[in-house]
């Protein structure tokens, strides 16, 4: 059932609210609303979601508008994300494995850990360029799956620490707060927050590309500070601090195809 708050829209309907649903026509979407946006956006999630963008205040019956006016881009953004997911790559996660981290190869050890109730060992480390990862462990594809979503996850926050700051200085926005974590289909994702900062979101499979590629995917969400959507406005502010922005983005979505996104073989 759609979720709609107690408040009404300028034109006197019902408003939408954060985190609620709506359904459209049997289409099931969830809601996010930002204080920056003017216009109303669509997002196809890795899981072939919908997440429907808007802005505060914005009422029902604009929203029902907007995604059947949208029907056509949703069904074509759908296929165009599955096949993507059947481009990316499937792991098995064995003995001899190679991943990448930062855009270079390292051979997955599967090992013994030893137990030390005083210093828990990691399910996953990185030693001397092999990614270590515990026998025990990887005797479950899906805790082994995770433990490397974690892994990548833990080696992004700390490869961020200092990294944001210079590029929030560049694009002369503030510097937003970093998390890492699983975004779908999507590299990266920006949200305003009450403090004007906001917070980066980046999908820990970003840190598997070379390191000039993880650094657009931070640009062009430190961009969307100042930004919101991908028009004209928002590819000059990018451009100014990123010359070459549209061959990176190139890049990435050739790149991109080819890294491990978490699926398993």
């Amino acid at each position: 059932m759609p979720h709609f708050p107690d408040s009404v829209s300028p034109l006197g309907e019902p408003a939408l609210t954060e985190d609620g649903v709506l359904v459209v026509d049997g289409r099931e979407l969830s809601v996010r609303i930002s204080a920056r946006r003017r216009r109303l956006g669509l997002t196809v999630e890795r899981d072939r979601s919908l997440t429907l963008h808007v802005p505060k205040g914005c009422g029902v019956l604009r929203a029902e508008d907007f995604v059947r006016s949208s029907s056509g881009w949703i069904e074509a953004k759908a296929r165009l994300s599955e096949e993507r997911r059947q481009l990316h790559p499937k792991r098995s996660l064995r003995d001899g494995e190679i991943h990448r981290y930062l855009g270079r190869d390292h051979r997955l050890l599967v090992v013994d850990n030893t137990p030390d109730e005083s210093s828990p060992v990691p399910a996953v480390r990185l030693v001397a360029g092999r990614l270590r990862l515990d026998r025990t462990v990887a005797a479950d594809a899906v805790l082994a799956r995770k433990a490397m979503a974690d892994w990548y996850s833990r080696a992004g926050r700390r490869w961020m620490r200092g990294r944001l700051q210079p590029w929030a200085a560049r694009m002369d926005v503030p510097e937003p707060t970093v998390r890492v974590r699983d975004l779908g289909h999507r590299w990266g994702s920006y949200r305003a927050g009450a403090d004007d900062n906001g917070v980066i979101s980046l999908h820990w499979a970003v840190f598997q590309l070379p390191i000039h590629l993880v650094d657009y995917v931070v640009a062009h969400e430190l961009a969307h500070v100042r930004v919101a959507g991908h028009g004209p406005e928002y590819w000059r502010l990018l451009g100014r601090a990123l010359p070459e922005c549209r061959r990176l983005k190139t890049e990435l979505d050739e790149l991109g195809r080819r890294v491990w996104m978490g699926d398993l073989a």
